[in-house]
Parts: C-alpha cells; sequence; structure tokens
C-alpha cells in the first residue's frame, strides 16, 4: 500500500509515490524536484505567486525543492509544461517560425 501511485512528474510525466515526495527526493526518471511548486495540485499559473493558497510564501523558482507547508501532491503534471526536451524544443521552434512570419 505504501508504494501505491500519488501523482506524476511535473517535467516527464513519471508514476511518482507518497515517498517520492520528501525534500531532497528526485524524480528516478528525469532527476528533477519532485517536491515544488509545479507537482502541486495548489500551483495555478496567472494566480498570485502562481498558487491558489494566498497565505503561501513567495517561492521565485517553480521547478525547485522548497518548504512550503501547503504542498500537496497534485494528481496529474500542470499542463503547461511540456513532458519532455523534443516537444519543448519543437514548442520553442514553432514560435520562432511564428515570430519570423510576423516580420515577412
Amino acid at each position: 500500500m505504501a508504494n501505491d501511485v500519488v501523482g506524476q512528474c511535473w517535467h516527464c510525466g513519471a508514476s511518482l509515490t507518497k515517498a517520492d515526495y520528501s525534500r531532497e527526493n528526485l524524480c528516478l526518471s528525469c532527476g528533477k524536484a519532485t517536491r515544488c511548486c509545479r507537482n502541486c495540485r495548489l500551483y495555478q499559473r496567472g494566480r498570485p505567486n502562481d498558487c491558489l493558497e494566498p497565505l503561501a510564501e513567495p517561492v521565485a523558482d517553480k521547478t525547485r525543492a522548497n518548504f512550503c507547508e501547503h504542498f500537496d501532491p497534485a494528481l496529474r503534471p500542470s499542463p503547461d509544461q511540456p513532458r519532455d526536451g523534443s516537444a519543448e524544443a519543437a514548442d520553442t521552434q514553432n514560435r520562432l517560425q511564428a515570430a519570423e512570419a510576423l516580420f515577412k
């Protein structure tokens, strides 16, 4: 029971268990921090401090581990983050092409 899947990595989408969310743990698949804002169910881009919790202290880097007392693992990763480097590179290329098309 202790190894039941609780959520997914915000970066690669790998399954994470409750034990994977301690302060210093990293995702075994991609090496990114697991206890960070991007993996929290309260993370919502565009809100003050990108968080639904109004009393949360500001966190500068949402992808690094922190000591937030309001952290609660999200069941799914944030939809605004690409799952892997290839998707991110493709998105960057698409944006570059769109910007260049504006000036033709």
